[in-house]
């Protein structure tokens, strides 16, 4: 049976942990929550849904990701595929079917869940995170001839081309670092449309102009530093 981990990294999700938890379907059976410096109640609430919950007190979506997939290393048993989720519950956690399906059927490397603007709720997205993913996307597909449409977090990948990526970022640049890296490695690819609403609570990223200045710095960034290798 194909074995599937979870990695939820989560600061202040209080509201919203168990949500995510709860939603995630039965298949998968080690649920991470990598606790990132949280000062309210999201390590408790995760631990009470069931989950593993990790404490990571560096703050940054890489750190916690990466503390993640730390922790899956040095299990006994490894999975086979690994899902990145956001603990806002703006994905919707039951998807993670849809986001593994090419990877059972298809022998696809890594899986990314596209935000398409049709089943996106309304508001969702900010404008400066449609804008920033545009300019991603676009700039991937004339610099590197990728196919991405989107920087989801939601995503899945096989374990062993996880841990051949190499993944170093330890803030806003893990999504786009993960998808140059699969480019530069020639992994399969494909993308799977995934409904995405508002999430619970104020976004730490988007939420924020400095959260949004660092973050489009960060991922533009790690796309030049790829175009002239």
């Amino acid at each position: 049976m194909t074995k599937i981990a979870v990695i939820i990294p989560a600061y202040n999700e209080a509201g919203s942990i168990a949500n995510v938890i709860h939603d995630i379907p039965r298949v998968v059976k080690n649920i991470i929550v990598v606790n990132n410096n949280s000062t309210d109640e999201t390590e408790n609430n995760a631990i009470k849904a069931g989950a593993t919950v990790l404490t990571e007190t560096r703050k940054g979506y890489g750190h916690a990701c990466l503390k993640g997939i730390y922790y899956l290393a040095n299990e006994q048993e490894k999975p086979d595929i690994v899902v990145f989720l956001d603990g806002d519950y703006s994905d919707y956690p039951e998807e993670l079917i849809k986001i593994i399906e090419p990877i059972l059927n298809n022998n696809i490397d890594f899986v990314v869940g596209a935000r398409s603007k049709e089943l996106r709720e309304e508001g969702s997205l900010t404008p400066q995170q449609i804008f920033g993913n545009w300019l991603a996307t676009f700039l991937m597909k004339h610099l590197f001839g990728s196919k991405f449409t989107d920087l989801g977090p939601f995503r899945a990948i096989k374990y062993d081309a996880l841990l051949g990526l190499n993944m170093q970022d330890k803030t806003y640049g893990w999504t786009v670092e993960m998808q140059l890296k699969a480019l530069k490695q020639k992994l399969s690819y494909t993308e799977v449309p995934v409904k995405y609403r508002r999430r619970i609570g104020v976004s730490k990223v988007s939420g924020t102009i400095k959260g949004s200045i660092f973050a489009g710095i960060k991922i533009l960034s790690w796309i030049f530093k790829y175009s002239f290798k």
